[in-house]
């Protein structure tokens, strides 16, 4: 049975300017999207009481007449401060390292191909780890950093063209772009915990760039001839990296990889313990990746089943894993109230 679906944010963005005059504390509300797959959106507000860094930096530079071109802004908005979201339920209230530990991420999963899209998805993947291996063996943490940088692609793609579609069709999206987004931003936070952990070069910022510009055309082409096939790919490229932090995480327990204190942005978006270390962060990423796998394997089923609204399913029933039937998902229940606290992301 495939685990329920990550809860999300629509539209988060963070704040990039404040107000030009006074140091005064401002307030913002934070806006927080918490659908239900089976129910109607639900809204929950937080309120922030803080002077942003960028507030006071523009307040600052504009009250010393030495702003280096703040002065040339007039106004500027009173913007709320939204931050991005785990993509776990057990990532939104504080976590041990013990609980961690304990986390069910289904380790041994493996989605068998059952046709022909499907084989080439996993061969396709299988040709893209060797490259990976042969560069970077045994150096885990800049190998992280190249595996988010395209990880943090195909969710984007994928909102963006279905984005589009439906203001092309002017019809309700079904569910996918929040869910998409929302996962195109945990790789984003996990590129940013390894960037402050590893501090890459010159180099490796331009192979990251060109890897990046490569791999997003070639998804994006796939994406439009074959979403299904796209989404199969990312599944397997999903059990590729809880592999690939399954032998991080052997490296550290060997001593090999130095178990260094946890970067603050990790501390903060994983709800970590104040003295958390690297091994904690990565597993924490290894859970990520594993709603990510199992989440695009389940929308391929979906779109091979023609099954477009996914508010109108919760779970396929799957044995040992294999492809469902597209019966199996196209004859599952209406929403009903006792699925109301189901995280899955509802989009507009």
């Amino acid at each position: 049975m495939y685990p329920i679906l990550s809860r999300t944010l629509t539209a988060t963005t963070w704040t990039v300017a404040a107000a030009a005059r006074g140091t005064a504390p401002t307030t913002a509300h934070l806006l927080l999207i918490r659908p239900a797959l089976l129910a109607p959106t639900l809204l929950a507000t937080k309120t922030h009481h803080a002077t942003t860094p960028a507030r006071r930096a523009w307040s600052s530079a504009s009250n010393n007449g030495n702003g280096n071109g703040a002065d040339l802004i007039k106004e500027v908005p009173d913007m709320p401060e939204i931050h991005p979201q785990p993509m776990r339920d057990e990532f939104l209230h504080p976590i041990t390292p013990q609980q961690l530990e304990t986390l069910n991420i289904g380790l041994d999963k493996h989605r068998e191909p059952v046709d022909l899209r499907d084989k080439i998805a996993l061969r396709v993947v299988k040709w893209l780890r060797v490259p990976a291996d042969l560069f970077f063996r045994k150096k885990y943490i800049h190998r992280a950093v190249m595996l988010e940088t395209v990880a943090a692609v195909p969710g984007m793609v994928g909102g963006m063209t279905r984005h589009l579609r439906s203001l092309r069709k002017l019809q309700h999206d079904g569910g996918w772009i929040s869910h998409l987004l929302h996962e195109a931003e945990n790789e984003r936070m996990h590129l940013m915990t390894f960037m402050k952990i590893s501090q890459p070069v010159l180099w490796e910022r331009m192979l990251v760039t060109a890897v990046q510009g490569v791999f997003f055309n070639a998804f994006f082409a796939l994406y439009l001839a074959s979403p299904k096939t796209a989404h199969r790919v990312v599944g397997y490229l999903e059990e590729e990296a809880v592999i690939s932090y399954t032998a991080f995480l052997k490296e550290i327990d060997a001593g090999r990889i130095n178990n260094l204190p946890a970067p603050e942005i990790a501390i903060e978006y994983w709800n970590l313990p104040k003295d958390a270390k690297l091994r904690d962060v990565v597993l924490a990423v290894r859970a990520d990746e594993a709603v990510h796998r199992d989440s695009n394997h389940f929308f391929a089923d979906c779109i091979e089943a023609r099954v477009d609204d996914l508010r109108k399913v919760h779970h396929v029933e799957s044995r040992d894993w294999r492809k469902p039937s597209a019966k199996a998902i196209a004859d599952a229940p209406p929403a009903s109230a006792s699925n109301a606290g189901a995280p899955m992301a509802v989009s507009h």
